[in-house]
Formats: C-alpha cells, structure tokens, sequence
C-alpha cells in the first residue's frame, strides 16, 4: 500500500494523508516483455469466479479480509473512507447512495455530503448519526475497533485492498454488486480495459526508457514491481530502474538511481504546485542524473495517479506523456 502520507509535493517529503490502501500491480523487469504481460494483467478480465451472490434481493459478498458481508438488498446508504473507492461510485453512477465521505474527497457530486473525517480516523459517532447501511473501509487498517464499533452499531462494513490492477476491476464490480450497479460497473470496467490496450498498442515498438517513480525524495522512495504505478508504467513503454525488487514501495539507495541513472524521473505532485525540476537540481544525488540535468523530470497529479480506481484510464494517458512525449497532447485531450 502507499505509505501513510498525504500528497506528493517535491520538497515536503511527498505527504499523503490518507494512507490509502492505494496503489500495488505489477511492473515488469524487461522493456518489451514486461510491457506484454502488464497489458494482458490489466487488459484480461478476472477468470476467478465472482465472490457475490444473490438470493431473493439479499447480497452476500466476500471483503478482501475475507469476511463475508451480508445486506438484504442494494445499499442506499453508503459512507466510502476510500478515496479510490469513492471516485468508483461515482463512475458506476451510485454517488447518488452515499451519505458521507472523507475530507479528501473533493469530487463536485459529493462535495456536498458532510465529512466523516480521514480514511483511517474518521469519527465513528459522525458514520454512525449518518444511518449508513454500508461502510467502504481499508482492509490494511490494522488499528483496532473500528469494523467492530460499525458492527455493534448494526452498520455493516465492507474492507476492500488493492494491490494490483486486478483489484481494480474487483472491487469495481464488487462495488457494482454491493449497490445495485451491476450493469454500470461492468460497462466501466470494460471501457477502462478498452483504453489500457489501445494504450498498450499505441507505443508497441516505440523505445523503452528507464523510469523512476519518486514517491518520495529522501530517503528515495520508488513504486516496486507489484503496484499498479509500475505496472502502468510498463504498459506505456516504460523500463523501470529497480524491477527485480520484492517490496511495493522499496526505499532505495540514493547512490544506486545515481549509478542506473534514469532516462525520465517521473514525480506525482499533490495540491504544493512545486516546480519539481527546479527542486530536483538543488537535491544531493537527483541533480546529478542526467534526466535532471537535461530536463527531464516530469510531474504529474498525485491525486490522480495515487488513486487506484477507473481514473487509471487517465492516469495511463499521462504516464504515456511522460514517457513518449509525443503523446502529449492526447493526455490533454484524454485520448
């Protein structure tokens, strides 16, 4: 998961406050190789049997904790302490069910609902006044109470993980379940794979520059081989500079990224507008990479490439601009 930091401004250590269980896939080690096996990973639909089932209305659909949650029908009253989990309500058409959301979602079809507060430390009496019928939580909140507090408050909890792009399509279609929205969830996911592989097949034969991933700048922190960062990464082209690692989110040595130097640095900024290369020249170790040097680092929006939901469709548009420039203005233009 993303360590527990709010935004990613160069300089501010990269924070993020919710420590969302967000982004994990799979990037692959060799430029051509691995961008096939991302492509067919993101563009394959999940053959595993679906978890949900339906009798007579009611829904009973296993939680990425491996707790079976039961509702009697659709919920219409949901609260999301998931950011990712929010902007997928939204695209399968159920903003429309929620009744709370957390101070970081800003999105204009739920800016109206109350705040419950963080992901990870929202206000129990704040969910429980709002008489949800489903709460989205993090399945990596290891803090003790809050699945048990909503339970003995008769709320029930639905946890959701995601570590790799094949999550993303799960829990979209485990959210279409869970409120109604079979049909719609389907149709998204189906798009999102349509854009991923027209992606895939836009840069298939261009060259494969050697990325990096700055989650955060000292101590180096990089996306690892299994989040969806990289796996994205691979799917545009892109041969990212540490892809035998084990670790999601690996720190890495400052002295080793000197030594694989980088064709691109590629730096998620969050809502700090900071000029990232101006910072990244005045840094000890970043200012000597050639891609420093030459210029290029390339910033792109935290909160849309930290946030593992149908957004990908656009986060891969961006991180094909950051690797082939040419496609610049299709980013712009969302094609």
């Amino acid at each position: 998961m993303l360590p527990s930091r709010r935004s990613l401004p160069v300089g501010r250590a990269f924070a993020r406050a919710t420590a969302v269980n967000a982004l994990s896939a799979i990037v692959l080690a060799g430029a051509c190789s691995g961008g096939k096996t991302a492509a067919r990973d993101v563009a394959a639909r999940d053959s595993a049997p679906s978890q949900a089932k339906a009798t007579f209305g009611s829904i009973d659909i296993t939680d990425d904790n491996g707790v079976v949650t039961h509702l009697a029908a659709p919920a219409r009253r949901i609260i999301s302490l998931i950011p990712s989990a929010t902007e997928s309500l939204i695209a399968i058409g159920a903003a429309g069910e929620m009744v709370g959301r957390t101070r970081y979602d800003t999105a204009s079809a739920i800016a109206s609902l109350p705040s419950v507060g963080g992901g990870i430390d929202p206000s129990i009496e704040a969910i429980v006044g709002l008489k949800p019928d489903l709460v989205l939580a993090w399945a990596t909140d290891k803090r003790a109470g809050l699945r048990e507090k909503l339970t003995a408050a008769g709320v029930s909890t639905f946890v959701m993980s995601t570590e790799d792009t094949t999550d993303i399509f799960r829990n979209i279609q485990s959210l279409g379940r869970l409120t109604g929205h079979d049909s719609a969830a389907t149709a998204v996911a189906t798009s999102v794979r349509a854009t991923l592989d027209s992606v895939r097949l836009s840069v298939a034969g261009k060259p494969t520059p050697s990325v990096i991933y700055v989650v955060f700048p000292d101590p180096p922190m990089t996306a690892g081989p299994k989040t969806f960062i990289g796996q994205l990464i691979g799917l545009v082209g892109g041969r990212s500079i540490f892809p035998t690692t084990d670790k999601n989110w690996p720190n890495v040595a400052m002295e080793e990224i000197v030594k694989r130097d980088p064709d691109i640095v590629i730096v998620p900024v969050g809502e700090f507008k900071n000029n990232a290369l101006d910072r990244f020249r005045k840094l000890t170790g970043w200012k000597d990479l050639r891609a420093v040097k030459e210029g290029r680092v390339v910033s792109v929006s935290a909160d849309l490439l930290n946030r593992p939901s149908p957004a990908i469709a656009q986060s891969v548009l961006v991180l094909r601009a950051a690797v082939h420039p040419e496609f610049a203005a299709d980013s712009s233009r969302g094609k």
